[in-house]
């Protein structure tokens, strides 16, 4: 069992950009358009910088960058469960049309990529990780944030981001119906002070009985059930139920 503050959050998905659309969203939760063309800004780069990112790199950054303060170093957590499927599409067909392999887009397609593109780009010299779950992906990397806060770091940075995969997917991906990006900075719990806005929250494993999967990716479910306050709610994958419960 663990517990958590969550000190902050940001979220982007097409035409879901600020608190205020992820809040109305959360009212009534859906699937967005997503042409697997919109992406953010990343306004805070150079240009030269940004066009060395993926669309998924831009989401994480665009959704981690305001967690972090300037003068700070704070270990990192990237979780995916499909990581870069339009960039790795783009390598099998190469591979298939008889074409020479870009070094530099294979390099940037594994991946710990985002993760190493965070650490340079922020001049982030601590410990970051690199997570690619199942379904419940989102918890594994939240549980690997949870893990840094216990080895003694003050808050720590976990995102989840997944995007739109090209329609060759499609038999194989059902759980990703729009692309978005989910950023929390997490902290410890501490009793002799009043609560976030956000609440102080508690995780427990538990063996499934049963498979009764969420109808949405386990990330946007949590920003929902945390926007909505909600006081609890459950995620089951395979034999994993995840309990979720507000304590302040």
């Amino acid at each position: 069992m663990t517990a958590f503050r969550l000190e902050d959050w940001r979220a982007w998905a097409p035409g879901l950009e600020s608190a205020n659309d992820w809040r109305a969203w959360a009212q009534s939760p859906r699937a967005v358009p997503d042409d697997a063309q919109t992406q953010p800004s990343c306004a805070f780069l150079p240009a030269l910088q940004r066009r060395r990112l993926s669309r998924l790199a831009r989401m994480t950054l665009e959704t981690a960058w305001p967690l972090c303060g300037d003068d700070e170093q704070l270990p990192f957590v990237f979780g995916s469960h499909h990581g870069e499927t339009p960039q790795t599409l783009a390598l099998l067909s190469d591979i298939v049309d008889g074409q020479p392999l870009s070094p530099t887009r294979f390099g940037l397609s594994v991946h710990n990529a985002i993760a190493g593109q965070w650490s340079i780009l922020r001049g982030q010299r601590g410990e970051s990780s690199a997570i690619a779950g199942e379904a419940d992906t989102f918890e594994h990397a939240v549980l690997e944030g949870l893990l840094q806060l216990a080895a003694g770091a003050p808050s720590a940075l976990v995102v989840v981001a997944e995007e739109l995969p090209p329609p060759a997917y499609a038999p194989w991906i059902a759980d990703v119906p729009f692309s978005y990006a989910v950023a929390l900075r997490l902290g410890r719990t501490d009793t002799t002070m009043d609560a976030s806005a956000h609440g102080d929250w508690q995780l427990r494993l538990e063996r499934a009985e049963g498979d009764a999967p969420c109808a949405r990716p386990h990330a946007l479910d949590f920003l929902r059930a945390m926007l909505a306050r909600d006081s609890s709610l459950q995620h089951t994958w395979k034999a994993r139920r995840w309990n979720w419960r507000r304590i302040r």
